[in-house]
């Protein structure tokens, strides 16, 4: 690699969390939201890297080129013949760390935005890069697909490379997100699902999932029932037991809830703001350890770069 950025060039990112999945989405169906982790990088003279963290993760993630956003930036410049240069990174993070809301898949997305933005003017990076980077480094495009378009995403693969619809989600539809001070590994979330499944558990889920698109920009009093799953969440259930028994007693009220992403955080698509209070209200009292209430937006817009006048 013998190209070299511009030293003192500098982008600002902003990359929004995302729930991934939705009930019976599996590694579909992603959904933005209104909480973001910012990022400042600037190119320095000297190699290396200088990486300040604040918010979630300080004090914990790694501050060499390990770091998540780091390693992403060097596999997006890669690909356009770039070699990673001498960075100063600050980041403020609000994403909270393996709660099921994307916080890996904003990391990489952030890196991928900050590559982009670098080499603004230089080479472009399409939508399609962008997914296709952030897709390859996550392993799949449920979660980075919201994270840089916003709003309501389905994402597919193809022999050609990952691709995605963005949708615009119904103005009523009021996510909260119930997040436990315990994490969960998508890795061994992951690990505790079946190979295959019964016919009738996929054919429900076909239906479920379609039925969520429809609720989720046109139909919000549909949500309950398009928020059923038979695919993975029963399979995880074992790990995440305060969860699932959070979630049961939630839908039994009448409230749509689902693992948030690969959990342990619990989302709720309510179809108006008075469900969010009237969720928060149950778990407040059903639950037997502490549990943050998020009453979060839908962001629409995904994730931005800017460019940083020196």
């Amino acid at each position: 690699m013998t190209n070299s950025l511009t030293v003192g060039r500098r982008v600002s990112v902003r990359v929004p969390a995302t729930s991934a999945n939705l009930g019976p989405g599996f590694d579909t169906l992603g959904l933005a939201l209104a909480l973001y982790d910012e990022l400042e990088i600037e190119v320095l003279a000297e190699p290396g890297v200088q990486i300040e963290v604040t918010g979630v993760g300080a004090g914990e993630v790694p501050t060499d080129e390990t770091h998540l956003v780091v390693r992403a930036i060097a596999h997006s410049l890669a690909r356009y013949d770039y070699a990673l240069p001498g960075l100063r990174l600050v980041a403020h993070n609000s994403i909270p760390h393996g709660r099921g809301l994307g916080s890996s898949g904003a990391a990489i997305v952030s890196g991928v935005m900050a590559a982009s933005g670098l080499l603004d003017g230089i080479v472009e990076v399409t939508e399609a890069d962008a997914l296709a980077l952030a897709t390859e480094l996550e392993g799949h495009p449920d979660n980075v697909a919201p994270a840089l378009f916003g709003g309501l995403t389905i994402a597919w693969t193809t022999p050609d490379g990952p691709l995605h619809k963005k949708l615009m989600v119904h103005r009523g539809v009021s996510p909260v997100v119930f997040v436990p001070e315990h994490v969960m590994s998508t890795a061994l979330a992951r690990s505790l699902q079946p190979e295959s499944v019964p016919h009738k558990d996929a054919v429900f889920n076909v239906s479920r999932s379609a039925l969520l698109v429809a609720a989720l920009i046109q139909s919000p009093e549909l949500l309950l029932a398009a928020t059923e799953d038979r695919l993975h969440q029963n399979y995880r259930a074992a790990a995440m037991p305060e969860t699932d028994r959070l979630i049961s007693a939630l839908r039994a009220a009448g409230y749509p809830a689902v693992v948030s992403g690969a959990g342990p955080s619990i989302l709720v698509l309510g179809s108006d703001p008075a469900q969010r209070l009237g969720a928060a209200e149950l778990v407040a009292a059903e639950s037997e350890t502490t549990w943050q209430a998020l009453m979060l937006a839908v962001d629409f817009k995904g994730s931005t770069v800017e460019l940083v006048s020196t």
